[in-house]
């Protein structure tokens, strides 16, 4: 059940939730990059010598990795995007 919005409300809590949430999006995505980058460098997505998926595997392993990378941010990942979200919380706060 959605509650019932009152004029009680304070003003600007749905700006400030929109503003919240870009701010995280923003952390989650930088976080991502960051963990791509670092899957990268430990090899995961690089093709295989023997039986592997060709130029196409090549292409495309830049993307997957982006994808897991994504998904792993998104589900709390190493920490990095939380704490990058409250120190852009905090500099908007200022």
């Amino acid at each position: 059940m959605i509650p019932a919005v009152t004029d009680q409300a304070p003003r600007g809590t749905g700006d400030t939730l929109r503003q919240d949430m870009r701010l995280r999006e923003a952390a989650i995505q930088l976080e991502a990059t960051f963990l791509a980058e670092m899957l990268k460098s430990a090899g995961l997505g690089q093709a295989r010598s023997g039986f592997g998926g060709g130029a196409g595997e090549e292409q495309f392993a830049s993307f997957l990795l982006q994808e897991q990378a994504l998904a792993m941010a998104r589900t709390g990942g190493i920490g990095l995007a939380e704490a990058i979200f409250e120190s852009l919380k905090e500099r908007q706060d200022v």
